[in-house]
């Protein structure tokens, strides 16, 4: 990994404390490159970061036979329902999504990706996951469930909210930024690595 720069934890750490320093920067490397991935996703699909927010959550719930309202995406997008309206409008406009009737209720209308959008996902990802997938399937178990119990410490660490530091309640939070071992590996792929 090269020698320690100590990021802004400095330099004088014992061993113990050096490890997981060069750990947290491995991370946070990790973490670079798949927003840079992300970007380069949003650029090739030519669309935003809540665009391609929605198009991961609908392929998920259309995996998982879930339905979807445009009120249930306004929640997990964290944005205003005339926001999540103009998504909406524009992933329709764009044949990524349909707006239809609710199986059960037909005063209430769901949102579905088409067969095109989950197509266009595998295609500019699914090189990309498959990368992934091959990166860690060499991982015995004892190696895996040590990575896996490391990120949830990772992801407990950093979803606690200092009190001094909480947002407004009216506030919106920004989903681009939820824990993002999503990020990655839900977008055109089962489960979560949050993409």
């Amino acid at each position: 990994m090269g020698e320690s720069t100590g990021y802004w934890y400095g330099d004088d750490a014992d061993d113990a404390k050096r490890r997981a320093i060069e750990l947290l920067q491995a991370f946070r490397l990790y973490r670079a490159s798949e927003v840079a991935m992300r970007r380069r996703t949003r650029d090739a699909m030519a669309m935003g970061e809540n665009d391609l927010l929605t198009l991961r959550y609908l392929l998920k719930a259309e995996r998982e036979s879930r339905v979807v309202s445009p009120a249930e995406l306004a929640r997990y997008l964290g944005v205003s329902t005339a926001s999540v309206t103009a998504i909406i409008d524009r992933l329709e406009k764009s044949d990524h999504v349909m707006r239809g009737p609710h199986p059960t209720d037909q005063r209430r209308i769901v949102v579905t990706p088409t067969t095109d959008t989950d197509e266009e996902v595998r295609r500019t990802l699914g090189a990309m996951h498959a990368r992934m997938l091959d990166a860690v399937s060499g991982m015995t178990p004892d190696e895996t469930r040590i990575v896996i119990d490391t990120l949830s410490r990772l992801r407990a660490a950093v979803d606690q909210i200092e009190p001094e530091h909480q947002p407004d309640h009216g506030s919106e939070h920004e989903p681009g930024h939820e824990s993002d071992a999503d990020g990655a590996a839900e977008l055109g792929q089962g489960g979560p690595g949050r993409a």
